[in-house]
């Protein structure tokens, strides 16, 4: 059974303390993660299943803390599209590549959305940790040799991350993994969006604040032509993958 959620959300709940997924009115609260850090009461329809197979009841339950929309133990690993920004390519006085860079993220990466802590290592605490707004998605089933026109088929739904980088230990290599993925350094949420509340994934605002001010301004019309379609890009797509 598909499911049959719009805007998911994983939270604590007030009324039990335990974690459940749940819909999110998207008209009353258009920033769930505004709307709770300013101290509104956010109501979600408790969703039966999983990401997966979910089911939207009329039981609510009120939300007392957002978190990653997956679980770390649901996701196999994260495989992440580096330079896919002809102005992040640009800004960084980099070529854009002839083929995707393609790195990855272990799972112990995986980070819950704002006020989620992000413990930066002795190792990364050298005033280079950096970030990146970014577009990410999870794969709803098993593909590999996927079409390109057939890609997005492979999506079950949409959300925002947090690159977190350590640029000192980035550049001191030519793979990614390890400054790319420290503990915690992959934030997630709070909303999963279905592909059919998205619309258009390639005319979507990417915006990032830091401390009030806004520290990048993008629309993914900027991702580079080799890098649409990705998950044809990643060649063997998993579920749970994001």
């Amino acid at each position: 059974m598909a499911p049959n959620w719009s805007h998911l959300v994983r939270f604590l709940a007030e009324e039990d303390g335990q974690v459940h997924l749940g819909q999110i009115d998207h008209e009353a609260w258009p920033d769930v993660g505004i709307s709770l850090e300013k101290g509104e009461k956010i109501q979600a329809k408790l969703i039966q299943g999983c990401v997966f197979d979910g089911v939207v009841t009329e039981r609510l339950l009120t939300v007392k803390e957002l978190l990653a929309p997956l679980a770390r133990d649901q996701v196999p690993i994260i495989r992440c599209m580096g330079l896919n920004y002809r102005d992040h390519a640009k800004e960084a006085n980099m070529p854009i590549p002839d083929v995707p860079v393609l790195f990855i993220k272990p799972r112990t990466a995986l980070n819950g959305p704002y006020p989620a802590k992000v413990n930066v290592p002795k190792i990364a605490q050298d005033g280079t940790s950096d970030y990146e707004a970014e577009l990410s998605f999870v794969i709803s089933k098993t593909g590999r040799d996927i079409p390109r026109d057939k890609a997005l088929d492979y999506v079950l739904g949409y959300t925002a991350s947090n690159d977190i980088s350590t640029r000192a230990q980035q550049f001191k290599n030519s793979q990614w993994c390890f400054s790319k993925g420290l503990d915690g350094s992959c934030p997630i949420g709070p909303l999963l969006v279905s592909p059919s509340a998205v619309g258009d994934p390639h005319s979507l605002g990417i915006k990032a604040t830091l401390n009030g001010e806004t520290v990048q301004d993008s629309n993914t019309r900027q991702v580079n032509k080799r890098s649409r379609g990705s998950p044809d890009q990643l060649t063997k797509a998993q579920r749970d993958d994001l």
